[in-house]
């Protein structure tokens, strides 16, 4: 097989990403308040307690399930309006694969300056 026919690795990241994605960010209707723990097979090192209240905290949260996350965990974990408006400085904190697979699906979500973190 030529080179010029093999997947390069980030569209085979993009494609793997793309496949957990949900049909809809309507679907995510995780927490937006509390403590949230996550299960060892999301985050598996470190990290497992998140302060949803704390905004740091909530970022961090939200990069562990987007990164390692499978579809059910995106839909438990992940609520459509926190992630919409945390989009434009997570998607900075996120490799570009998988930033490319959640805006190639969703392009309601924001790309421009990040004012909405908090």
């Amino acid at each position: 097989m030529s080179a010029s026919r093999t997947p390069r690795a980030f569209e085979m990241l993009r494609e793997q990403y793309a496949l957990r994605l949900p049909a809809s960010l309507d679907e995510l209707t995780g927490p937006t308040a509390g403590i949230v723990d996550l299960p060892l097979h999301v985050a598996w090192s470190g990290r497992r307690s998140y302060g949803l209240g704390q905004p740091r905290s909530r970022m961090s949260l939200y990069r562990t399930v987007l990164a390692e996350g499978q579809r059910q965990d995106l839909i438990t974990f992940l609520d459509r309006g926190l992630l919409v408006a945390q989009w434009p400085v997570l998607r900075t904190l996120i490799s570009r694969p998988l930033r490319d697979a959640w805006e190639n699906r969703f392009p309601e979500l924001p790309t421009g300056k990040a004012t909405a973190a908090a």
